[in-house]
């Protein structure tokens, strides 16, 4: 039997950023205990009705109300600060600088050890481009010279999996939607949104997890690392 040709090298890779690229949580719990250090100095009203638990209930609690915040959870997050401030009698004119010290603390990401050579090794034979439903500003964590394209949700108007930020992203790039590859850690937004949207898609699965089986999602790959992300693409396509 006629072994069939392997698929061309994919003439661009997209990646989802937080938890892809980096770990989030951990920076996020930073960030949020930043500003509580700087609202229990600058404004003490919330600080003696609120802790940072209760302000994290109030802002899910928001976006239940008002889901077009899943679009900007910045927007959010600084709505949610400006209802406390109002409630608590504090200058609401001093949320911005709030806000500041989350948006730096939140982009002191530290990358994946494999993340800063892979992206270097992948550099040099495609485009490279990221497709995020965060904030992360890829400019202040130092990492935007690997990037060609970088769409976010908050800015494009339409989050993942929505298929039109997947297509946006490799109009930018100038490739056909066949001709890239997405990599990212969820299973529903980033493999089989990139799927509906006629990318092939790679689950970076960093844990172990058989997420998939219970999502009925097949992936054109699985890699636990970029690594394996290379050999899968050296090795599988011509």
């Amino acid at each position: 039997m006629t072994a069939l040709p392997l698929p061309a090298w994919p003439k661009a890779v997209l990646f989802d950023l937080d938890d892809t690229l980096w770990p989030i949580a951990p920076v996020i719990e930073q960030a949020e205990r930043q500003v509580w250090a700087w609202i229990e100095q600058h404004a003490p009203g919330i600080a003696g009705a609120h802790s940072i638990d209760s302000l994290r209930q109030a802002r899910l609690q928001k976006l239940a109300r008002e889901p077009h915040f899943h679009l900007d959870l910045a927007a959010l997050r600084r709505a949610g600060l400006l209802d406390a401030f109002a409630a608590s009698g504090d200058d609401v004119g001093r949320v911005d600088e709030a806000m500041a010290i989350f948006s730096a603390a939140r982009n002191l990401v530290a990358p994946y050890a494999d993340v800063l050579d892979g992206l270097e090794r992948l550099g040099r034979r495609t485009l490279i481009g990221s497709i995020s439903n965060g904030n992360a500003d890829l400019r202040a964590i130092g990492l935007d010279h690997h990037f060609k394209v970088s769409v976010a949700a908050h800015s494009f108007g339409q989050a993942k999996p929505a298929p039109a930020i997947f297509l946006a992203a490799c109009a930018e790039l100038g490739v056909a939607p066949a001709e890239a590859v997405y990599v990212g850690d969820d299973v529903l937004l980033d493999v089989r949104g990139a799927q509906q949207a006629g990318l092939r898609a790679v689950w970076l699965n960093r844990t172990g997890s058989a997420r998939h089986l219970e999502h009925g999602v097949t992936p054109d790959a699985i890699c636990a690392d970029f690594d394996q992300l290379l050999d899968w693409l050296e090795n599988n396509h011509a």
